[in-house]
């Protein structure tokens, strides 16, 4: 038996493992809104990135379903080591950035009317926003190579600062009041936004000054990474105004506004209502998977290099994509993060199909969530209003 089980083993090849470079097809939205424009003569089309998203994807996550299926354990180690996987991460930058430089050309070129500027602005913000996704998952490694990756990612989206916050901040807090990045049953994503969007920022500015001080070292220079994430974002700006003109300024701020909106959906729906329990000695419960919401669609999964997974990655944070596992015992989304995104911007929606789950999982006990203050009603239940 145990030589059948080698065998089985060595045979294992991951299914998907041409399917991650569909990931790629992201950073290219705004050429493929360009080539739709030209074939139809439709300017409509150069918003043709947000339909993509969160038309067309969440149709293909709905028709093709769900895939639970675990690596088996005996090859982890292999996988995790197949450099190809890297790869697919890897070549999104080239093309992320070629694509910004592309649509820059476009601004610049005066063809384009207002509407269809900010359609292609709209586009490329969905690049920014899974480029922040990609930037998660290299900045994780312990690769100096793919930290550096991480943080030039980001530069589009002017959000360096999560390189720091993410990392050091939410992986501690994760699932807790204190996680400006961790959603309150109740509370609305508009209501979450402009939280989680100054909570992290003043997050990241927290951790970076205090390692420094440890460090014996100047909070402001060039040892802080959020200063020199952001330097990058200055420099990456400045010089494709002075290529192609200030025009192109207003158009760059909107698509990196919209792509950390973006990032700021998905923290938003990962970790809604769920709350760590506090231990006898005061500190918070190990971060479990039951601490995560989970989608196992398939496709959204395959476009966003397995972030869906979320539990593993929280108990797991070095862990790569392609070895991130389901858990039974996880949360799950009733669809992929393609679909949950567009849930998350109408709250009444999202309340009618995210409360009700959220009160199986706790079994009727909202005491053990994470409630919103202003919806919690006086009394030992802490039921929710409205």
């Amino acid at each position: 038996m145990p030589h059948h089980r080698g065998q089985e083993i060595r045979r294992w090849r991951d299914p998907k493992r041409y399917l991650w470079l569909l990931a790629l097809a992201v950073p290219t939205l705004p050429f493929q809104a360009g080539g739709l424009v030209a074939l139809t003569g439709l300017g409509a089309l150069w918003w043709w990135g947000p339909v993509f998203a969160f038309v067309l994807l969440p149709l293909i996550d709905h028709v093709t379903g769900k895939d639970s299926a675990n690596p088996p354990e005996e090859v982890m180690k292999a996988l995790e080591a197949d450099r190809y996987y890297r790869w697919c991460t890897y070549l999104y930058l080239p093309l992320q950035f070629g694509a910004l430089i592309w649509a820059c050309e476009r601004w610049a070129g005066g063809e384009l009317s207002v509407a269809e500027s900010l359609g292609l602005a709209a586009t490329t913000g969905v690049v920014a926003g899974v480029a922040i996704n990609t930037a998660h998952e290299l900045g994780h490694k312990r690769e100096r190579l793919e930290r550096r990756l991480s943080r030039m990612a980001l530069a589009q989206s002017g959000y360096g600062h999560f390189y720091v916050e993410h990392n050091h901040g939410h992986h501690i807090r994760v699932s807790t009041p204190e996680d400006p990045a961790s959603s309150r049953m109740g509370e609305s994503f508009w209501r979450f936004l402009p939280r989680a969007v100054a909570g992290s920022l003043r997050s990241a500015w927290s951790l970076e000054s205090r390692r420094l001080r440890r460090r014996d070292r100047r909070v402001w220079s060039h040892h802080n990474n959020v200063l020199t994430s952001w330097a990058l974002t200055v420099v990456l700006f400045t010089a494709l105004a002075a290529s192609f003109g200030g025009i192109v300024l207003p158009y760059l701020l909107l698509q990196a506004v919209l792509g950390f909106c973006l990032l700021e959906t998905v923290n938003y729906l990962e970790h809604y209502g769920l709350l760590r329990q506090r231990r006898p000695d005061g500190r918070y419960e190990r971060v479990s998977p039951r601490h995560s919401w989970n989608s196992n669609n398939t496709v959204s999964n395959l476009f966003l290099f397995q972030l869906q997974r979320h539990s593993d990655h929280h108990a797991n944070p070095l862990r790569r994509y392609q070895t991130l596992r389901h858990f039974e015992e996880a949360p799950q989304l009733p669809s992929g993060y393609a679909t949950m995104i567009v849930v998350a911007w109408c709250p009444p929606l999202w309340r009618r199909v995210m409360d009700p789950r959220l009160h199986r999982h706790y079994a009727g006990d909202l005491s053990r969530a994470n409630v919103h203050p202003s919806a919690r009603t006086p009394g030992p239940a802490r039921a929710v209003s409205g």
